[in-house]
């Protein structure tokens, strides 16, 4: 499975809006020569954002485009929808698409929905604030870079968590 270039575009984006935090006021411009996105493209992606909610932009002086959210409460699932709709593996669990040629035979196709929720749950676990700092050691690992700072330790997972749980971590 691959993002489409659009897609990435987008993460790449947003996350470059999640540096500039509000210190500069910001136009698709800005945000595709800081990036290297194409103008055009980078254009339809704040078009794409703003209408999903994730960017706000505002005209007149003192104007631009900001995130509509917070950085840590923007996940990369809600990116990558907002450009290609649904995160689906397959097509043959979209509502109204019957051109498969296995449907009606396929005993995995009812699964595919679990399977679709693993990864758009993934996905959703990390946020666009975590895209804007320098990956912690041991990239891969379940520590997110807040709490290997904060001297947190990851603590098992149980049947019921779909995250790990941090041992110090308040809620």
């Amino acid at each position: 499975m691959r993002l489409s270039n659009l897609a990435d575009y987008a993460v790449v984006l947003m996350s470059a809006a999640a540096r500039q935090c509000g210190s500069v006021a910001l136009s698709a411009g800005m945000l595709a020569e800081q990036t290297g996105i194409p103008g055009p493209t980078a254009q339809k992606l704040v078009s794409s954002l703003a209408r999903a909610g994730l960017l706000v932009a505002s005209r007149g002086s003192g104007g631009g485009i900001r995130l509509a959210r917070p950085a840590a409460a923007i996940d990369v699932a809600e990116i990558i929808e907002a450009v290609e709709g649904p995160i689906a593996l397959t097509a043959c669990v979209a509502e109204g698409r019957h051109d498969c040629s296995l449907e009606g035979s396929c005993k995995v196709q009812p699964h595919w929905g679990v399977v679709n929720g693993a990864v758009r749950g993934a996905l959703a676990g990390i946020s666009l604030a975590s895209l804007t700092v320098a990956p912690a050691k041991g990239v891969g690992s379940h520590v997110p870079p807040d709490a290997a700072a904060g001297g947190l330790t990851p603590t098992p997972l149980d049947k019921t968590t779909t995250a790990p749980a941090f041992a110090g971590a308040t809620s």
